[in-house]
């Protein structure tokens, strides 16, 4: 990726105290909870955001040696970190990632455990990317919704082909956004780039979906398949049976359930779970939304909570009281 032009961008605040500094990174990437190693050393820092609800970038400068983690409540997003200066460390539990200048740094904000500041002067530029246009985007080419994590390769090396197409688009969109660029001036253009974000995530870096792209389960699928999940969708809070998806299809049940193996690699059964999961799932990530859990669970169509939690854990690796805490409802 070519080098940053500009290394100077235009403070939307600036100071010297960390908890001034803290407060201004809120605003831009959301509720950090947030400490500093060498409270005694001055910091001198500057911090500036742009962008839109699918994606903002944050510009920071400072003298390093703190550390954060993504507090509860805070919108999840596919955090790009490009380190221009300095050393920056993300633990995912006993896994520690280092970023530093020429290496591009991936990770989900809710995900990651701490995120550590070298002791030096430390610059970096943030991509966050609403996680619901990349959860489309998955949709989009797998034609199947995004269960579960997607467990993207963390650093990808900028001297790699595909680190050099995904780390200049990100450089251009950075470019087009900072100090209030024209990239923020002209909307088309800034939807366009962020689909386009979306979609090399999915399709360059590695991940647990990557091994789809050689198999035709991501190949548009046979209309019967495509009826049947539209049918699904239209009737997704109502008592179904594979008959009648079948019947909605036009098919018998055996064709459907080949070409749900052969496009979808899982049954129309398994597929239509994997739908109510994800609703389920939306519901308790609603800060809004006050249902109790058993009537989330009863309202998607599982009637043994048991059952549901441990279908849930195993999808998304937590739990609904889990996910309901960290929505904040």
């Amino acid at each position: 990726m070519a080098e940053d032009a500009s290394h100077n961008f235009i403070a939307r605040f600036q100071g010297p105290t960390f908890d001034d500094m803290v407060e201004a990174l809120t605003k831009g990437f959301g509720s950090l909870d947030a400490w500093r190693t060498g409270r005694e050393k001055p910091l001198d820092w500057k911090v500036g955001f742009w962008g839109d609800e699918g994606l903002s970038l944050v510009s920071n400068q400072d003298t390093g040696d703190w550390g954060a983690r993504t507090a509860h409540g805070t919108p999840e997003t596919l955090a790009i970190v490009v380190p221009r200066t300095g050393v920056l460390n993300v633990g995912f539990g006993r896994t520690v990632v280092e970023a530093t200048p020429g290496r591009l740094l991936l990770m989900n904000n809710l995900e990651s455990d701490w995120v550590s500041i070298g002791a030096a002067p430390h610059r970096s530029d943030t991509l966050s990317l609403n996680w619901t246009i990349l959860a489309q985007a998955v949709a989009a080419i797998f034609e199947r919704p995004l269960i579960g994590a997607m467990e993207l390769v963390p650093v990808i090396d900028f001297s790699t082909a595909a680190g050099q197409l995904f780390g200049n688009l990100v450089q251009t969109i950075i470019l087009g956004m900072r100090n209030n660029g024209p990239l923020l001036h002209s909307p088309i253009a800034m939807s366009n780039l962020t689909q386009a974000l979306a979609d090399l995530v999915v399709r360059l870096i590695p991940n647990r979906l990557s091994h789809l792209l050689d198999n035709k389960i991501h190949l548009i699928a046979p209309r019967h398949v495509r009826r049947a999940i539209d049918f699904m969708y239209a009737n997704i809070a109502q008592p179904l049976t594979m008959q009648s998806v079948a019947e909605a299809a036009g098919v018998s049940i055996r064709s459907l359930e080949v070409g749900f193996r052969d496009f979808k690699g899982a049954t129309p059964a398994a597929y239509l779970r994997s739908l109510r999961l994800h609703a389920a799932r939306e519901d308790l990530r609603d800060p809004l939304n006050r249902q109790p859990l058993r009537d989330i669970c009863l309202k998607w169509g599982f009637f043994h909570f048991g059952r549901f939690s441990a279908l849930y854990r195993a999808a998304y690796g937590e739990n609904p009281s889990d996910t309901r805490r960290r929505s904040g409802g």
